[in-house]
């Protein structure tokens, strides 16, 4: 005698089987949007882009570059929120704390970024005849600290790499090597990413034989250039999006986005991202002397 199968009638007076157990579960998960993800996690969309960036997630890619996230992402992203939000950490120590879970799955950025400033400051030292001990006292930095860069164990913040660029008569884009195809025209996917240091990316918008230094900076919150520096020239800057605080000697201005901000690169200056969300800045330099 076949078995007996319940049925449910609807408004309408039609009949429905009841779908077998699991079949929900099995259905394919549905990718979400950057605006999706970032109202339910209650970030930006610049800040999921910033930690994407640094590694803490790596999307799917459709189309044009078009990003589409799991629910896995979403859950890292919530730790993420909450380790800034309430344990105060800075980008960087999150990324090791889930590093050290297991949460991290991801892929290599996008953008490839140059990793090859250890290597370059061994052998400008070497080449010069000089020990650890003697650069480390020059530039002010421990003899431990230098050890690491050379090795590439640390990153170095663009403070420190302008004094170590001073010391060998260098700028700071000597330390990197050079695109690939210089030219007139340089694609969105296209641009070369250099670290300076925790949560900050420095994008070329231009490369070649130039007048000018144009970057793409990118600083997630709390982050900064360290140190005060300087150097010959004059710069201005554009703040497209989140806060920016910049000292200029003992003055300090409060940038929010729409705002621009010249200087003469010879006042020693810091600067760091005082707000919530990723500050994306076009910063430009003339002579390229950073």
């Amino acid at each position: 005698m076949p078995s007996r199968v319940d049925t449910t009638i609807d408004a309408k007076g039609r009949s429905h089987r009841p779908k077998p157990a699991g079949v929900a579960a099995k259905k394919k998960e549905r990718a979400l949007t950057i605006g999706a993800v970032a109202r339910e996690v209650k970030i930006s969309p610049s800040m999921i882009r910033s930690w994407e960036q640094l590694g803490l997630i790596s999307p799917a890619r459709k189309g044009s570059n078009y990003r589409t996230y799991s629910r896995g992402d979403v859950e890292v992203l919530r730790r993420a929120v909450y380790m800034r939000r309430v344990r105060g950490l800075n980008a960087q120590a999150i990324l090791d704390e889930l590093r050290k879970d297991g949460c991290l799955r991801t892929k290599s950025p996008a953008r490839v970024v140059d990793s090859s400033i250890g290597t370059r400051l061994r052998r400008l030292r070497i080449q010069s005849g000089k020990t650890l001990a003697e650069v480390a006292g020059a530039v002010d930095v421990s003899v431990g600290f230098l050890s690491n860069i050379e090795r590439s164990h640390g990153e170095v913040s663009i403070g420190v790499m302008r004094r170590l660029a001073q010391y060998y008569g260098l700028n700071i884009l000597d330390f990197f090597s050079p695109p690939q195809t210089p030219g007139p025209l340089v694609r969105a996917t296209e641009r070369k990413a250099l670290p300076g240091g925790p949560g900050v990316s420095m994008e070329l918008l231009a490369s070649g034989k130039l007048i000018m230094e144009a970057h793409l900076f990118r600083v997630a919150p709390g982050a900064g250039s360290g140190e005060f520096y300087s150097h010959p020239g004059e710069e201005i800057l554009y703040l497209m999006s989140g806060e920016l605080k910049i000292t200029l000697e003992g003055s300090e201005y409060h940038l929010y986005a729409g705002d621009s901000f010249y200087f003469e690169s010879t006042i020693r200056h810091t600067w760091r991202n005082p707000g919530q969300t990723e500050a994306v800045i076009i910063w430009i330099n003339t002579p390229p002397t950073f």
